[in-house]
């Protein structure tokens, strides 16, 4: 078998695997399957801006946080809020969040837009913790998951509610892969690589990155909306800057130039926290030693493995060169 056919059959071995999870391990391992694959989601999301769009955004934990605030805000107290209502409203929240933060902090550039960013996330983050519609600094409690209306996709049974993020995992990966692949996404990544030449040629710099950034923080919000789902529970902390740190730091780990690297990072990360926390007191300072030594032997994330393992780039994964579609038109 070359490499090309071995390329095309490990993500399918991955889905196998995925599918095979709930029926091999127990509830525990499930849910935190879930838990990995809603972060996965949230670090493709910043990816969509930091790996191919060239900006490095320290308010997504702003738009994760928004949608599990509104699912929250929008859930009755003892009964389950509608999936159909409360899952658009929530992504729309974010998104309209983040076309209003990036249309300011987009005409900043560098370390600049770092900044603008982050105060905008922290500026979130204390709203929501100084005041009490939301439940202040204890945070607001989601007593029932969503309801779909279907009695066999019921969300309490965690089987059920993770191969529901399953499907959207993959749905998520369909439109971004879609996204970096269409003329928009050629375009953005010209923008990134060279924006004086990109703005010569023509291109609608802002609207571009202003479309990616909304959109980014369409997909946060999705992965917010069901992280709030899962634990039952939201507060001011995931807002926070550290948490969009802690996302970009999946971002690194998997990959810039990844549709789906962040997804690895995220599992990557994810799953050395629980083996270091049952293994160490210290946990923290292995972990950052780990990440360090990642960082350093592969400095293109560990999808780098990857090619390793098959003996070729996964093409399919990376985006084609932005130059040589912007010398096309």
């Amino acid at each position: 078998m070359n490499a090309s056919h071995r390329a095309t059959l490990a993500p399918l071995i991955l889905l196998a695997i995925a599918v095979a999870l709930p029926f091999v391990a127990p509830t525990y391992y499930v849910q935190f399957a879930s838990k990995a694959l809603i972060m996965g989601i949230l670090a493709m999301a910043l990816n969509l801006v930091v790996g191919f769009g060239g900006l490095v955004s320290l308010c997504h934990a702003a738009f994760f946080g928004i949608a599990g605030y509104t699912l929250a805000l929008l859930s009755p107290k003892y009964d389950p809020a509608s999936f159909w209502l409360t899952f658009p409203i929530a992504v729309a929240a974010s998104a309209f969040a983040a076309m209003v933060i990036g249309a300011l902090a987009l005409r900043t550039r560098g370390i600049y837009f770092i900044m603008v960013t982050l105060a905008f996330g922290e500026m979130l983050f204390f709203l929501f913790h100084d005041s009490k519609f939301a439940g202040g600094s204890d945070g607001a409690f989601i007593y029932n998951k969503p309801s779909l209306g279907l009695a066999w996709m019921n969300l309490e049974k965690p089987v059920i509610f993770y191969f529901f993020i399953l499907v959207i995992l993959i749905a998520v990966i369909a439109l971004l892969t879609m996204i970096v692949r269409s003329p928009f996404g050629h375009a953005l990544t010209a923008a990134r690589d060279n924006e004086r030449r990109a703005r010569a040629l023509g291109f609608p710099i802002f609207r571009l990155q202003l479309t990616a950034f909304t959109i980014s923080g369409a997909i946060a919000g999705i992965a917010g909306y069901f992280a709030a789902a899962q634990f039952g529970f939201v507060a001011p902390q995931v807002l926070g800057w550290h948490v969009s740190a802690t996302v970009l730091v999946m971002v690194l780990i998997g990959g810039l130039r990844s549709v789906s690297g962040p997804l690895v990072g995220a599992l990557v990360l994810i799953g050395l926290e629980e083996i270091l926390k049952a293994s160490t007191e210290y946990w923290k300072l292995a972990e950052g030693l780990i990440i360090i030594a990642i960082v350093l032997m592969l400095p293109t994330g560990v999808r780098q493995l990857l090619t390793l393992v098959l003996g070729s780039h996964d093409s399919r994964d990376a985006v084609t060169s932005p130059p040589a579609k912007v010398d096309h038109g």
